[in-house]
């Protein structure tokens, strides 16, 4: 499979050859969900916490006698059957971070690109780069490359100036080839990326 490659004023320039392997395998809508469950998951804080028995305040002595008073024994204040007392088993700070196989987050990738390549949505140019720090010609740029309401732009190494011009353009995301993941291909409804970052990605995904 061949996709035209374009130029910054939307002219093909030339083509570049699709691995079968990577773009046009099956579209496993499960793999692709495990891995973007996995990474909404290593991005949760997990810094929720409850108090118990030993964090809440409250004096340490027994509230009143064991026995003769007709209520229920009762050693502590801080007890969870009362008002402000302890939780028991609430949450805790912890990590919701876990791993998943290689072939598996790869497998992912190829899901989601081929997918996004058979809704047309990958295009596909020969450079992005900016002589200066300027938003507006960016933005101008992008606009003619078909950017949409969420683009997705793709590069082996970003340029530092079009990095500075581009991050800040509402609904544009800028992610290297190599930290891209099932979940960045997905949340997008274009995707612009280089000759480079292409046959960079068949390469470590063929």
């Amino acid at each position: 499979m061949k996709l035209n490659v374009i130029n910054a004023n939307s002219e093909t320039v030339g083509s570049v050859d699709l691995s079968d392997a990577v773009f046009a395998g099956a579209i496993k809508n499960d793999v692709i969900w495990e891995s973007v469950v996995r990474k909404n998951a290593s991005e949760r804080r997990g810094t929720h916490m409850t108090k118990n028995r030993a964090l809440v305040s409250g004096t340490g002595k027994k509230p009143y006698a064991q026995k003769g008073t007709g209520r229920a024994q009762v050693g502590s204040s801080r007890t969870p059957l009362w008002r402000h007392g302890g939780t028991v088993f609430g949450p805790q700070p912890r990590s919701y971070n876990y791993t998943l196989p290689k072939k598996v987050e790869r497998g992912a990738l190829r899901a989601a690109l081929a997918s996004k390549l058979k809704a047309g949505a990958l295009i596909v140019v020969d450079e992005l780069k900016a002589t200066e720090k300027k938003t507006k010609p960016i933005a101008e740029l992008l606009k003619k490359l078909g950017a949409a309401s969420k683009t997705l732009v793709v590069d082996v190494r970003l340029d530092d100036n079009f990095n500075a011009s581009a991050r800040n353009i509402a609904g544009v995301t800028l992610v290297a080839s190599g930290r891209l993941t099932a979940r960045d291909v997905m949340d997008t409804t274009r995707i612009i990326a280089t000759r480079a970052a292409v046959e960079r990605l068949q390469e470590v995904l063929g």
